[in-house]
């Protein structure tokens, strides 16, 4: 009957949950809040110690902290069963209506102490899964007065676990790094002493930040050490974790009581989750283990420094702070670089699906094309269209590109334009003195999407050279502007000839390419930003806030990039993990040049060895990496490790600019091969993209499903189904949602036609 409903209980065991971390169950239907995560339904611990979860607001207090003596869900709730606790609460669902699910971990916060309060979730896991859990309309209720249905394993689902971290809802995370000899103390007695370091957020004020106006507060007294510090200081929601990059600990883990000891050459990174991050402190502790201290005995408080909000008004930056010790003295100094991650405000996020961590296995060796159809500037052998351009970007996908590979950056008025250097190159000069060319390079920063694109091609009849390249100036003062890429205007050597043609023009639109370029084609969006060099100094000045300049970029792809297949990509690291934390919907990829005699040297440790960004991949919880191929044909064995640690791996550089190398690396197993030209060096028979080909295979199983429905009998329902998500057998409910079958067409589905590996 149609409108009717009946109850079902879902019910789920979770093997580890940490301290004040719920169960929760979010849906398609109202009744499981639509996918969004704050309208969720909250499930109740079954046997466990605690009757209803802790609720943070204003007025509690508590670390976010799990020491080794509270590493299993057993000691968290007291005495349970081996196999974890079991969460569970009846629902009441229609019956007519199919039904997917998803589980996850949160913690619940409260934005103030007011009884009115809406209550925010914190995501910390959940399921991520290509087709979500199902059940089937007109299925009866799942128990009865005297047994209740066997309870889901979280994360296992179709004979496999799929569980990601948590995307930033109303957190900021801030990331402090310590490497390149961080910690300078100047007492002799404590040199070459092994220094453990603990980082713990601390409560500038009594209120949250949404009471200050109100009420103010009161400072906390700053002697306390953090070890025994009292809990009224803590803030009321904040997670401490720390990740190493070595092999062993490139995962974040909950920090212990003592912090970690820091080796000489280890890059350390705390990270740090809080809710009012202007009202949040960070202490740092330092400890010491006498030479002669017996097993269990806990290490000397040598001293303490504070990281002040007010020192982290930008999203990154160097600090130097100094070591105090527990008599007020200095002695010695902390220096750590810093990102502060926002999430991005006001922006409608839903838990139906995400691809961040998913790639098919069929997936492999596919053809990449770098900024469209090649590098136009760079090499002697260069593309024919002008890189970066909807022409060039067009013209690799006719010729069977899988994807295409572009950049990004934002213009002065904040638009991402799509352009590869830093620089443009402008040549001003009077209408009857064409021979001088005096070259100008400005930031593309520094001019608005307006200036740029008057920057557009127009023929000079009296040039003598008979083609060049000239843009008018509306100063009126009778001056002619030339604008080039850098290395046009370094030799003075114009290549492009195409005004007339629009979709030659430099300069176009994010926004521009994701609406114009076909939907089959994935797109590798490379973001660019200023590198620091090992020498100390940066390829670029950069003005803008980097949240601000990722956020903008980000909201353009989410609203545009439609279920187009699209992979972020970054030589900052930094940026691989703010993009990974800022949404849950895209894969992100970490641009290494690992070891080159090509290019300098990165500053970051991170960005010089593959096994350096492999840890960053594994701490970042990002899809893989992007490795310069000279360093892979340099010791190509480097491709099995990426792979071993699960991470996927794509290929750039000149080197690939070549039919065998290209045969080679897709031999070597690589995922993907950027490289140029693709239009000569692609070497498939039908030029078409693999997901076209997915997406023609997926229309052709819809039309065969319609054709069962009209000719089988109805078969069983089965409740307790193969494992067809990870042997790649198509959900054809879940494809049905999304690609249309029609006689004519042919239209890509998203990531989420496709199964798991």
């Amino acid at each position: 009957m149609r409108g009717s409903k009946r109850d079902w209980i879902f019910r789920v065991q979770v093997h580890t949950l940490e301290k004040n971390e719920v169960l929760y169950v979010v849906g398609n239907l109202p009744e499981l809040g639509a996918w969004n995560h704050n309208q969720a339904i909250q499930l109740s611990q079954e046997h466990g110690s605690r009757d209803s979860p802790v609720l943070f607001d204003s007025n509690s207090s508590g670390e976010f902290y799990n020491d080794n003596e509270h590493n299993n869900a057993g000691d968290v709730f007291g005495d349970v069963e081996d196999d974890g606790q079991i969460f569970s609460q009846k629902v009441a669902l229609p019956i007519d209506a199919d039904i997917e699910f998803r589980y996850f971990v949160a913690v619940i916060c409260q934005s103030n102490g007011t009884k009115n309060s809406a209550k925010t979730l914190i995501i910390r896991r959940w399921e991520t899964h290509m087709a979500p859990r199902l059940i089937k309309k007109n299925t009866p209720s799942n128990f009865t007065s005297d047994v209740l249905p066997d309870p889901d394993k979280f994360g296992y689902y179709n004979g496999y676990c799929k569980i990601e971290r948590g995307w930033l809802t109303d957190e900021t995370v801030i990331q402090f790094k310590l490497f390149n000899n961080p910690i300078k103390l100047w007492k002799n007695r404590l040199q070459n002493r092994k220094v453990h370091i603990k980082m713990t957020p601390v409560n500038l004020v009594r209120h949250n930040s949404l009471e200050l106006q109100q009420f103010g507060g009161d400072c906390v007294d700053d002697s306390l050490s953090m070890d025994t510090q009292d809990i009224v200081d803590q803030p009321a929601f904040s997670i401490t974790e720390i990740a190493v990059m070595n092999d062993e600990e490139a995962h974040f883990k909950i920090q212990e009581q003592f912090g970690r000891a820091f080796n000489e050459d280890e890059f350390i990174i705390f990270n740090v989750a809080v809710r009012y991050p202007e009202t949040i402190a960070y202490l740092v502790d330092y400890y010491v283990y006498s030479s002669r201290c017996f097993p269990g005995e806990p290490p000397n408080h040598i001293g303490f420094s504070y990281i002040l909000p007010s020192t982290l008004q930008s999203s990154v930056g160097l600090l130097t702070v100094p070591i105090t010790s527990t008599k007020h003295r200095p002695i010695g100094q902390l220096t750590v670089e810093y990102v502060v991650i926002k999430s991005i405000p006001d922006y409608p996020w839903d838990m139906s699906i995400s691809y961040a961590k998913h790639w098919e296995q069929r997936w492999s060796g596919l053809d990449v094309g770098h900024r469209g159809l090649g590098t136009s500037f760079q090499t002697k052998n260069c593309a024919n269209v002008r890189e970066n351009t909807i022409a060039s970007l067009k013209t690799a996908s006719y010729h069977g590109a899988d994807m295409v590979e572009f950049d990004v950056q934002l213009s002065k008025d904040h638009i991402p334009v799509i352009y590869h250097d830093f620089y443009v190159s402008i040549s001003l000069k009077r209408k009857k003195q064409i021979e001088a060319m005096d070259m100008l390079e400005i930031p593309v920063k520094d001019l608005t999407l307006e200036q740029l694109h008057l920057l557009k091609d127009f023929y000079y009849p009296g040039d003598s050279l008979g083609k060049v390249l000239y843009f008018v100036d509306k100063a009126e003062q009778g001056v002619n502007q030339l604008v080039y890429h850098v290395a046009e205007g370094r030799e003075k050597n114009p290549r492009f000839f195409d005004e007339d043609l629009e979709d030659h023009q430099p300069f176009p639109t994010l926004q521009t390419v994701l609406q114009e370029l076909e939907q089959h084609v994935g797109c590798n969006i490379e973001i660019k930003w200023t590198m620091q060099l090992k020498d100390g100094t940066f390829e670029l000045n950069h003005p803008f806030d980097l949240n601000m300049y990722l956020d903008i970029i980000l909201k353009v792809v989410l609203e545009y990039g439609g279920d187009r297949k699209i992979v972020f990509s970054s030589f900052n690291p930094d940026i691989c993990a703010m993009i990974r934390l800022k949404q849950n919907k895209y894969p992100v990829v970490f641009l290494t040049q690992g070891v080159t005699s090509k290019y300098p040297t990165y500053h970051d440790p991170r960005c010089q060895t593959v096994p350096m960004a492999v840890r960053h991949a594994l701490a970042a919880d990002i899809l893989g990496i992007n490795v310069h191929t000279e360093d892979i044909l340099r010791d190509p064995s480097q491709v099995k490790l990426v792979k071993d640690a699960g991470l996927i791996i794509f290929c750039w550089g000149d080197d690939n600019n070549d039919k065998d190398t290209i045969q080679h690396l897709k031999k070597l197993g690589l995922h993907a091969v950027i490289y140029d030209k693709i239009d000569e060096y692609n070497a498939k028979e039908v030029k078409e993209s693999i997901f076209l080909v997915d997406a023609r295979e997926s229309q052709k199983a819809l039309i065969a499903l319609a054709q069962c429905n009209q000719s089988c009998p109805p078969q069983p329902q089965i409740t307790n189904p193969l494992n067809t998500e990870k042997d790649y057998y198509m959900d054809i409910d879940k494809s049905r949602n999304m690609i249309t079958a029609t006689s004519t067409t042919t239209s890509l589905g998203s990531f989420g036609e496709q199964r798991d590996q």
